[in-house]
């Protein structure tokens, strides 16, 4: 089974944390963008076979997920996503289980959503972020919490049955009483499936780039303690885990049957193709992504040029970095016997002291991280590599 996504980088505004290649542009760009967007999928193949890659997809293949993301794509007239969505089906085989839309809160009308789950949209997953006013605010978000109430009522009584909420732990002026606050709220509206993201200091980011500077805009200096953000991981794994919610990746947790089958893709290194500036696509062997400036990749494919830029074939090493750097973020594991057959590798002694040392578990064949030390799960899969 195939995955698509498509890249909307487009926002009302740019947060102090964002290091998206996204920006604000005027809404008549909008409809040109999409357009193109219906050309590169219309004509794939050509596109493909063109910039020499391979086995991208082929006619049996059958394309059950679609995740709309950005940016924020819920500000586009739902008339486009529309349009969009049948292109897709009149390009692909399809047997659609899941599609996403993200969607910020305040951009979410009853006539929107009505609109969206008519194009058979099944899935919203909107940026909360924070339940604090002063926290939304510091971050440059648009929104603030009575909107993140409304609309969850307009989707619920749009009919849409699966709904995902993204939090940020590490937020400038960030507490351990509003952290408290912003999972209650959250696990108050019952959402299907919860994102906890920690806050991410680097320079291709206004905030990241003032902190590194120590200056003092963008609150940059009422961040929270590295130690502070993981405490509030570890206490959002506890309230999670009672209200219900099972961990199955180090960021994501869901309710029962609402883990993400788009995004399980990516961490399984399943084929997935990606449309749009900046999009990334993975056939199997290959990987490759489009022009991020939005503007470039319309003109590139208007002009039926390729978008394509940065054509990786992987080799073997690579791809064994991957089955450990991306299979591991899954709380399931890994077939480490799978791997070590397919890699001609042997990592019984290594694997022995990590796990020896609490930091992972091995048994039947199978390799996963300790549930307790996600939090450094970077640090123990370097170990693993090395």
């Amino acid at each position: 089974m195939l995955g698509l996504y498509i890249q909307v980088p487009f926002c009302q505004t740019k947060c102090t944390y964002c290091n998206f290649h996204t920006g604000v542009v005027a809404s008549d760009r909008f409809s040109p963008y999409i357009r193109a967007i219906q050309h590169e999928i219309s004509f794939a193949p050509e596109i493909f076979a063109a910039a020499n890659i391979q086995n991208a997809f082929h006619p049996s293949q059958v394309v059950d997920t679609v995740y709309i993301g950005g940016g924020t794509p819920s500000l586009l007239n739902p008339a486009l996503l529309h349009d969009l969505l049948e292109t897709l089906k009149n390009s692909f085989s399809t047997a659609l289980e899941e599609i996403t839309l993200e969607a910020d809160p305040e951009t979410i009308t009853p006539e929107k959503a009505r609109a969206w789950r008519a194009s058979g949209i099944n899935r919203i997953s909107f940026g909360s972020q924070s339940f604090v006013d002063a926290e939304l605010i510091a971050a440059g978000r648009m929104h603030r919490a009575h909107d993140i109430y409304a609309a969850s009522a307009i989707l619920r009584e749009t009919g849409i049955r699966n709904i995902s909420f993204d939090l940020i732990a590490g937020l400038p002026k960030q507490t351990d009483d509003s952290w408290r606050h912003s999972l209650a709220e959250t696990i108050a509206l019952s959402p299907e499936h919860v994102s906890i993201y920690m806050m991410e200091i680097d320079e291709g980011s206004r905030l990241g780039l003032e902190v590194l500077q120590s200056g003092s805009r963008y609150s940059a200096r009422e961040l929270p303690s590295e130690e502070s953000m993981a405490d509030f991981y570890e206490l959002a794994q506890r309230e999670l885990q009672s209200a219900g919610y099972a961990q199955y990746e180090i960021s994501n947790w869901a309710k029962p049957g609402f883990a993400s089958k788009h995004n399980l893709k990516y961490w399984r290194r399943e084929p997935y193709l990606g449309f749009g500036a900046g999009a990334h696509s993975f056939s199997g062997t290959q990987r490759w992504s489009n022009k991020h400036d939005a503007a470039a990749y319309v003109d590139a494919i208007t002009s039926n040029k390729s978008a394509i830029e940065n054509l990786q074939s992987l080799t073997p090493s690579q791809a064994l970095e991957e089955e450990f750097f991306l299979g591991l973020r899954q709380l399931s594991g890994i077939d480490l016997e799978r791997i070590q057959t397919q890699y001609k590798v042997d990592l019984r002694s290594k694997i022995a002291g990590l796990a020896s040392a609490g930091l992972v578990e091995a048994q039947a064949g199978s390799l996963r991280l300790s549930p307790s030390k996600l939090n450094i799960s970077n640090e123990i899969l370097v170990e693993i590599l090395r």
